[in-house]
């Protein structure tokens, strides 16, 4: 009889509620504060750090690409909370997600590649920025996605930044200004944004440990401005710490950036997240007010833990930015249960994207009236290898995984015009050759460049003769991690020997030609 007395106790305890499990509140807008009262310690040191696999140690289970493959990161889940995980991707031109999932599945998942921020803002135009950034929200809304990790609106203080493209303008009202549009455009579908990098971040070679040394004045007119201006007008969810140091500090552990600018003279109300690995002391990252870790390592939870037992870190801290990020939380799609479709509406936003494309393109001078050309009756010779395959942004957390471009070329085509035949076999030909050997690029990082090919006088001279005109396109593109050299700014001496070879021969024979650049 006693055996079975204690299985029976055994049975019963295994069956009770574990502590803390009973009578758990579950989030709400209206009760954040009794869920941190609920939470543990250990759950709290979790929040703030971002659920990555990518570095060793992350927990099984937690990985962003088991529901949306190729997003940034995700945050960690609580479920006896009711706290789920939210989805954060790239980025600046469009959402960057993985096309394809399944190789046996015909599903696909490609997203709209929009104009590049530095195209937006040639256009100067907030309304159409808006209806822009509306349909890159749309696609995170059905790509079951939380938060973009976008737009960039650092200053372009040198024209060899690798990540220009990403970045509105050299002068702080207009890309505070486009960054608005495209905040409010994007956060109009219930999903959230993220203004970065927080700041002074205009450099890319050695970015993690750049240290910007700026005045106070130059500081706040200039590089901080635009910031001001889109966290004021838009009110953005959050706000993305950059790499490199500020006057010796890391800006994602300076209070003086994240709390006494940003939260005290511009009243932002979201929350702050690191750049993808930004920093190195999570516990003064906690204090500055930089709330969030990405993309997460298990050693930070377990340091901002130990430093809240052993009276280093203030658990008031600790609660503060978990706060912070449930209410955030609390607004997206998923806390909210949508059922997104994976469906979104690809070739409405390829209209706008056409649009926004043509209003940003800047006519430099047309000499005797170069352009337009003249409607369904020229014969082009097209020259440079930009004409045939296209740059559609740049490399990196920018880029977009589109479904198809079309080539200058190809659009030609498309508007009625009929191009040199021959002189597009020799620059397919050429450059599926230099392709074939070329190494594979580091992730993120932008491919050695096909070098403009060599024409010879006699081609360019055969093209005179049987084309109305010629159009010359020479093209660069950069991205992330990575700044041009000037040797790779400035023009070549083959493109140079290209431009004057095409124009002597061409304006000899009494022929127009149309030179154009194609760079992000």
């Amino acid at each position: 009889m006693k055996n079975y007395t204690i299985t029976f106790i055994l049975v019963a305890l295994f069956l009770l509620p574990t502590a803390g499990q009973e009578n758990a509140p579950q989030l709400t807008a209206d009760n954040i504060r009794e869920v941190i009262a609920a939470m543990t310690l250990e759950e709290k040191a979790s929040l703030v750090v971002g659920a990555s696999t990518r570095f060793p140690g992350a927990a099984a289970g937690e990985i962003s690409e088991n529901r949306v493959p190729g997003a940034a990161g995700t945050t960690h889940a609580i479920p006896r909370l009711g706290i789920p995980s939210i989805v954060l991707a790239d980025g600046p031109a469009g959402l960057r997600i993985s096309p394809v999932r399944d190789s046996a599945s015909a599903k696909t998942y490609y997203c709209t590649a929009f104009p590049v921020a530095i195209l937006l803002a040639a256009s100067w135009d907030t309304r159409l920025v808006e209806s822009v950034g509306q349909s890159m929200g749309h696609e995170l809304l059905e790509y079951g996605v939380d938060i973009l990790l976008a737009p960039a609106l650092n200053i372009h203080r040198n024209p060899l930044c690798g990540r220009n493209f990403e970045y509105f303008s050299e002068d702080p009202l207009l890309s505070g200004k486009m960054a608005s549009a495209i905040v409010k455009g994007v956060q109009s579908n219930g999903v959230g944004t993220s203004l970065k990098h927080f700041a002074a971040n205009n450099a890319e070679t050695n970015r993690r440990a750049l240290n910007t040394i700026v005045s106070e004045r130059a500081l706040r007119e200039i590089y901080l401005k635009g910031f001001g201006i889109a966290v004021q007008e838009s009110d953005p969810w959050t706000v993305m710490s950059s790499y490199n140091l500020i006057n010796g500090t890391p800006a994602s552990e300076s209070h003086d950036l994240l709390t006494r600018v940003l939260r005290d003279d511009w009243g932002f109300r979201g929350f702050v997240m690191t750049d993808w690995g930004g920093g190195t002391d999570p516990i003064t990252q906690m204090r500055a007010g930089n709330d969030l870790l990405m993309p997460g390592r298990p050693q930070q939870s377990d340091t901002i833990r130990k430093a809240v037992e052993n009276g280093i870190l203030e658990e008031a801290v600790l609660d503060r930015n978990v706060e912070r990020i449930l209410q955030v939380i609390v607004q997206t799609p998923t806390f909210k249960g949508y059922k997104y479709s994976n469906e979104p509406d690809l070739d409405k936003h390829a209209v706008i994207t056409r649009q926004a494309g043509a209003e940003g393109m800047v006519l430099l001078k047309n000499r005797e009236g170069a352009l337009p050309f003249p409607a369904g009756t020229a014969k082009l010779a097209v020259f440079g290898n930009t004409s045939y395959e296209i740059i559609t942004g740049g490399t990196g957390s920018g880029d977009v995984n589109e479904a198809y471009s079309v080539s200058l070329v190809e659009g030609l085509v498309n508007a009625g015009f009929s191009f040199d035949q021959d002189l597009r076999e020799q620059y397919t030909s050429y450059m599926d050759s230099v392709k074939a050997n070329r190494p594979q690029r580091r992730r993120f990082m932008p491919r050695a460049q096909v070098q403009e090919m060599e024409i010879d006088r006699e081609l360019v001279s055969k093209a005179a003769g049987k084309n109305d005109m010629a159009l010359i396109t020479i093209g660069r593109h950069s991205g992330e991690g990575r700044d041009r050299s000037v040797d790779e700014f400035n023009f070549s001496a083959t493109e140079k020997m290209l431009i004057e070879t095409v124009s002597g021969l061409f304006h000899a024979s009494g022929k127009k030609v149309i030179p154009s650049a194609s760079a992000v």
